[in-house]
């Protein structure tokens, strides 16, 4: 077996110089320019889209890139993608011979796993922005497309790529504004759900064009000079902001663990710790020691490595603001070919993103060493996805419906986890009402409530998470890629565990059976599935929690009183009120 050398990605291009001269004013008039042309690029998928995971669940980034491929603007919609997207836009272009090769209404089709970190259907359309006959950026998106003629519209037992999806490896979707007929017809032709896939590249083919329109018009407001020095300054804020919080982390090497419950082949757990290294204002974060990449899925491609690395960065240091280029210029990630979070082809990689997630909570557990109050417990640390489908029996059509579910936030040093919220990997994507779920599909939500108890306890509890249930009016098939089922999520400095997440199956034959990731699982007609998404981790002492908070806690049903006895009998004692 070859081992390969550890390889350090720096994440941002670039660097402060500190000589840029831009007006303040005219800076800021570019900054929230550039949001608002993501932003429409956003709505303009949205509102033209065929697939409720596009224009409810929000499965897909938006964003502007400068000529050298680095963050101007992006969309709030999914933040595990958007630190993919630079990687998808150079690959893109590359794959079609290059800059050189690129003309004006040109539009790249891209989905090659280890350049788009995401599994196949995740598919990248890039398109060039020229002003007078130079590309001044890039407009891209990436989005989930429905099925995309994997073994399965959605696996967790993949053995590797050639099973994930049909591949596109940067080819022109559009030449000179005008499509390529035969590749159009070969995209939909590989698909269980051809017109649903055919209106979202439609929607994709909107929401870019939207961004070149809108990067076009900033551009030629201000013209390429001023616009390219109020760019400068824009990354240089967004590196200073970042900057500021790890300066302030004492330096040294933290370890964070993390483990994921199975490859989704063999049903052995994956450990794997990850390093954080603050050495001044820069932060290393190292993945060198990684286990070996897996038999199953559950491989991260770099780009996702980088994206989660990213994410976690730009959530804990970002104070808040839009991140662009220089949000990243102080991070660097360090991946060893060949591991979990450096796979090479032709490793599978469809459940690319649950070793991402399980790598920020490591992350935040690597930081909470460096400083006490820096950073939450462990959430539900799982975006909980059930991906259906099957033919309606009054039509034979096929259908098939997929949603991430919200967990519940650790507590943290100012107060407790927020409950159900979808990990801060998909921060921003939403699961769809119980309205439009019935209407479009063959199922009854029976129930879909705060899950009670389910938090982790703490001077600052967790939030909780949710129990889900779905009574089938018709046979499905069910894809559960249910992660982190057999590790609680962890409190800090005192706090306890939460609920881990869970998923059951009942067909009304005797007790359900619980699982975590399966594939093609037949739900029959009346059968119910419970989901139980996991709570948040507590923070502090439970014996300093606020005797007041833990009353309200069982007055709103958020506790059983069985439960805050337990876990708080301070607020039981004689006196207690």
């Amino acid at each position: 077996m070859i081992t390969y050398e550890p390889v350090v990605f720096r994440c941002g291009q670039g660097g402060a110089t500190g000589l840029v001269d831009a007006d303040p004013v005219t800076t800021e008039i570019v900054r929230q320019g550039l949001n608002a042309a993501a932003d429409q690029m956003k709505r303009a998928l949205v509102r033209t889209a065929f697939s409720p995971v596009i224009y409810e669940v929000l499965d897909f980034a938006a964003a502007l890139y400068d000529a050298d491929v680095c963050l101007l603007a992006q969309a709030p919609s999914l933040p595990t993608f958007m630190g993919t997207m630079s990687f998808c836009v150079r690959a893109a272009v590359d794959a079609v011979g290059g800059t050189a090769a690129l003309d004006d209404g040109d539009i790249i089709l891209y989905n090659v796993p280890y350049g788009t970190g995401s599994h196949p259907q995740d598919v990248a359309m890039v398109m060039p922005v020229f002003v007078d006959r130079e590309i001044v950026g890039y407009a891209a998106i990436k989005a989930h497309w429905l099925d995309i003629g994997g073994k399965d519209p959605y696996s967790t037992d993949t053995v590797d790529v050639f099973q994930e999806g049909t591949i596109f490896p940067g080819v022109k979707l559009y030449r000179r504004g005008e499509r390529v007929d035969d590749l159009f017809r070969i995209a939909i032709a590989n698909s269980r759900v051809p017109g649903a896939v055919a209106g979202d590249i439609s929607a994709t083919v909107v929401g870019v064009r939207a961004g070149a329109a809108a990067l076009t018009r900033i551009v030629r407001r201000h013209g390429i000079g001023e616009f390219r020095s109020c760019v400068a300054r824009i990354y240089d804020h967004g590196e200073a902001t970042v900057r500021s919080f790890f300066a302030a982390l004492p330096d040294g090497r933290y370890v964070g663990h993390g483990e994921m419950d199975s490859n989704g082949v063999d049903d052995d757990r994956v450990p794997f710790d990850v390093a954080v290294t603050v050495d001044g204002s820069t932060v290393r974060i190292d993945y060198a020691d990684a286990p070996a990449q897996q038999r199953g899925p559950i491989n991260c491609p770099q780009p996702s490595t980088v994206s989660a690395s990213r994410v976690a960065i730009a959530m804990l240091a970002g104070g808040g603001e839009a991140p662009n280029e220089g949000f990243f210029r102080a991070v660097e990630v360090v991946t060893r070919p060949g591991t979990l979070f450096h796979p090479l082809h032709p490793a599978p990689c469809f459940l690319y993103g649950w070793a991402g997630d399980q790598a920020m909570e490591a992350i935040y557990q690597a930081v909470s060493h460096a400083m006490i109050g820096a950073v939450p417990a462990c959430s539900g640390g799982d975006i909980c996805a059930l991906v259906w489908w099957g033919e309606r029996e009054a039509t034979g059509e096929v259908w098939t419906d997929g949603s991430p579910h919200p967990v519940g936030q650790g507590g943290h040093a100012r107060g407790d986890g927020a409950s159900a919220l979808i990990h801060i990997s998909e921060a921003s994507t939403r699961i769809a009402p119980a309205e439009v779920w019935e209407a479009r599909n063959p199922w009854i939500i029976e129930r879909l409530e705060l899950a009670q108890d389910s938090c982790g306890a703490g001077r600052h509890r967790g939030g909780l998470g949710l129990d889900v249930v779905f009574r089938l009016r018709e046979d499905a098939w069910l894809t559960s890629a249910l992660e982190r089922t057999r590790n609680a999520p962890w409190g800090l400095e005192g706090g306890l565990a939460a609920r881990p997440n869970g998923v059951e199956l009942d067909l009304g034959d005797g007790p359900g059976s619980p699982f975590g990731k399966a594939t093609r699982l037949l739900v029959p007609r009346n059968a119910t599935l419970t989901l139980r998404t996991g709570g948040g981790g507590g923070y502090g002492d439970p014996a300093q929690r606020n005797v007041a908070a833990v009353h309200a806690d069982v007055r709103n049903g958020y506790l059983s009183e069985a439960a805050a006895r337990a876990s708080y009998p301070h607020a039981f004692r004689d006196g207690a009120s």
